[in-house]
């Protein structure tokens, strides 16, 4: 039987240049902010994880698809990528408990990729260059026309994202007669951050992004969790106030990634848009507390401003990274309060940070003794 030939597809980027490649997923055109990962597995999880929504991900393996997809390996009930990039979509995949494969999964999920590109090139232009919007199409070869069409992107910074992903109606995980209640806030959860704290014992119910700080209460929480997330936290000023009623309460509340950006921005603390972001699971983190590194996973486009954290007499710096010096954990003095920039659920990649969760916990334990 004849191999049908692969349809063409094309990207362009924001500074003009164009790509020439192949088409996979869905046939058709998208638009988002380009931004690169590093990780060399776990392309399932990347795709379903809130925090990239709006964006367009370069996978930096030279191979993708090679192990199919599975049900159990996604972090949330869609994919949440704009497009993809890649260099070399593997056809056949060798996982026997795997369900079908990558093209198929993103076909279902109306997702635009485009294989066949120099994703090594790609990147080097990103981390020089900094991160930037990009359209794909796979039905428009006009670059003239998808100029155009990408003219209209909004840049990501200024963009609130966090609401658009979260959920609408509360739900809740692990066993309602647990003596660990924990209230979380979605603005873009992933699903292994909730298996973490159930895993530990805790019955979590998780809230929409909006939910007043009053609502929480009502369910009478031992402790609260603020979660990752997309787009910029500057516009979130609903969850800044939640985020310092919270504090108020003296009650332990952990926040990650987007979580660490609105800890930061409810002590006064502002973020920043960073030049290209850390996406990854290779990023050694040092805990100021321990000393030890960490080699962590990370998904964030926007960062907590340094010199306004070392000028901050309430706010202790718990983690740094190593590479860039950025601040990557912080804790509020006198409050059961801190958070991570990082992902210590770490799914996908090592899983050097669980101990936070183990952490959040006892704290919970030791607030309510």
């Amino acid at each position: 039987m004849q191999q049908t030939p692969q349809q063409k597809a094309i990207l362009v980027l924001q500074d003009g240049s164009v790509h020439h490649g192949k088409a996979f997923g869905k046939i058709g055109t998208t638009t988002g902010e380009l931004c690169f990962n590093t990780g060399m597995t776990g392309y399932q999880e990347v795709f379903t994880d809130p925090s990239y929504y709006g964006q367009v991900i370069i996978m930096n393996s030279v191979h993708i698809g090679n192990y199919g997809v599975k049900d159990e390996d996604v972090e949330s009930g869609s994919v949440k990528v704009r497009g993809i990039v890649s260099r070399n979509l593997e056809e056949h995949f060798s996982r026997r408990l795997a369900k079908g494969s990558l093209d198929e999964y993103l076909k279902e999920n109306n997702i635009v990729a485009i294989e066949g590109v120099d994703t090594r090139a790609l990147t080097a232009k990103v981390r020089t260059e900094g991160a930037m919007n990009c359209i794909i199409s796979s039905e428009i070869f006009d670059v003239e026309e998808l100029k155009k069409q990408l003219s209209q992107v909004p840049s990501m910074n200024g963009l609130e994202l966090a609401s658009v992903v979260s959920t609408t109606e509360p739900y809740e995980m692990g066993d309602p007669n647990s003596d660990l209640r924990i209230a979380v806030l979605d603005y873009g959860v992933k699903k292994h951050i909730l298996q973490c704290m159930v895993d530990r014992g805790a019955f979590v119910r998780v809230y929409p992004a909006k939910t007043s700080f009053e609502e929480l209460q009502q369910f009478a929480p031992d402790g609260y969790f603020i979660s990752n997330g997309p787009g910029d936290p500057a516009p979130m000023d609903y969850a800044v106030k939640t985020v310092q009623s919270i504090l108020e309460t003296n009650k332990p509340m952990f926040g990650i990634c987007l979580g660490h950006q609105l800890l930061a921005l409810a002590n006064g603390i502002p973020t920043f848009k960073m030049h290209h972001g850390h996406r990854g699971l290779n990023h050694p983190v040092k805990n100021l507390i321990t000393g030890k590194c960490e080699i962590t996973t990370q998904n964030h486009g926007f960062g907590v401003d340094p010199e306004a954290v070392k000028k901050a007499d309430h706010i202790e710096i718990t983690h740094v990274n190593l590479n860039d010096h950025s601040i990557e954990g912080i804790r509020v003095k006198g409050k059961p309060a801190f958070s991570v920039q990082y992902h210590p659920e770490s799914t996908p990649g090592p899983h050097d940070s669980r101990y936070l969760f183990d952490e959040f916990i006892g704290m919970i334990k030791a607030s309510k003794n």
